[in-house]
């Protein structure tokens, strides 16, 4: 009998499983400096084969299947020559021979800031993410200080915080698709993102997909899609006992994001994991969220937000409400808790150790709940 063929859905041109296994906008850039070859100019294949052996999930691509694994990540102690390579691919420039740690370590991750794959000294797996010359503003403190922001708000964000390296400062936050367990024993979704390495244990890959591919459609499709379309793959995909909390996360980050103007919220920087506990898919924690500063009074997101499309008001949120398996006075609810601690976001940014030329620079992107939602609608919180 015949194998079956299997195709992408949709007429894909590959299976999104494998295209998040990738390297993005940065990890592309960094092997085409390695490679000294023109942007966007190698085959599919050869990105996923140079991206190295820590890449996002449980996926490896090599060369051959009994080729040992290709480690992508160095030491804190490499980020001071990451930095300084970072900054050579960014304007252009020939990386020297001293520099080329960036070519094993900055390859393995999505995004289109320069990053790369760090271990500690306890061998906890971390990433990286630099600043660059053409910054405004301490772009590491501020996404640093809006994620822990949304974890505040209630939403499961990984450990993360900055260091400082020279004048330089860094963001440093944890790799939620590792964990730690003993061969054959799996955590609970409790703790799997706090699981240090101990007598015994070993460290486990957790699969990973993006919002993307659970949606199914192609990048270019993504400024079509909505955040009830990623709702909807919840519901299709999910475990059944994280379905419910999923949406509600979902919902609560979709208005986080109207209130912090963070419009790259396009598919990929959605996530999931399968769950050893479950034996299926959730939500992920959060990453890359970025306020944008901007004088616009209307703004809107990358990702439609309800019956009004992308437009980032409160009302419009609520009109989708529905879709997210919520009633009004749930959602109402979500809005409230997300602006009890985002009115205060000056406070935490302080209390985070972000510079007050920083937050002045960023000031313009946190909306106030007067601005992103009618009169009518305010009665009702």
């Amino acid at each position: 009998m015949k194998g079956k063929e299997l195709f992408p859905i949709g007429g894909l041109p590959y299976f999104g499983g494998i295209r998040d296994a990738a390297p993005d906008a940065w990890g592309r850039r960094v092997i085409e400096s390695k490679l000294k070859v023109p942007a966007n100019s190698l085959p599919e294949s050869e990105y996923l084969l140079h991206a190295g052996s820590d890449r996002i999930g449980a996926l490896d691509v090599r060369a051959h299947r009994d080729d040992a694994p290709y480690p992508s990540v160095t030491g804190m102690h490499s980020l001071q020559h990451l930095i300084e390579a970072a900054d050579r691919i960014e304007a252009g420039e020939p990386v020297p021979a001293h520099l080329e740690v960036i070519f094993q370590h900055g390859t393995a991750l999505g995004g289109a800031r320069p990053k790369a794959t760090i271990r500690d000294d306890l061998g906890v797996l971390w990433l990286a993410k630099f600043d660059t010359k053409k910054d405004t503003f301490c772009v590491p403190a501020i996404e640093a200080a809006t994620l822990q922001l949304a974890k505040e708000c209630g939403m499961t964000v990984p450990e993360v915080h900055t260091v400082n390296i020279g004048e330089r400062k860094v963001m440093i936050i944890r790799r939620f698709d590792r964990y730690f367990a003993a061969p054959g024993m799996d955590h609970t979704p409790e703790d799997l993102w706090q699981t240090r390495p101990g007598a015994g244990t070993v460290e486990k890959r957790l699969p990973f997909v993006s919002g993307l591919t659970l949606v199914g459609c192609d990048e270019s499709l993504s400024p079509t899609k909505a955040y009830a379309d990623l709702a909807d793959a919840i519901g299709e995909h999910c475990h059944p006992k994280m379905i419910m909390s999923n949406r509600s996360e979902l919902f609560a980050l979709m208005v986080y994001n109207i209130f912090v103007s963070n419009d790259d919220d396009h598919l990929r920087n959605h996530g999931f994991i399968c769950d050893p506990n479950l034996g299926d898919w959730r939500l992920s924690p959060l990453y890359d969220v970025m306020p944008r500063p901007g004088i616009s009074h209307e703004r809107q997101l990358h990702l439609g937000v309800g019956v009004s499309g992308r437009l980032a008001t409160l009302d419009n949120a609520l009109s989708s409400c529905g879709r997210f398996g919520l009633t009004n006075v749930a959602a109402l609810k979500i809005i409230a808790q997300v602006w009890e601690k985002v009115r205060e976001w000056r406070v935490y940014f302080e209390g985070y150790g972000v510079e007050e030329a920083d937050i002045t620079k960023v000031e313009s992107a946190f909306r106030h709940l007067d601005e992103v939602s009618s009169a009518e609608f305010r009665k009702r919180l």
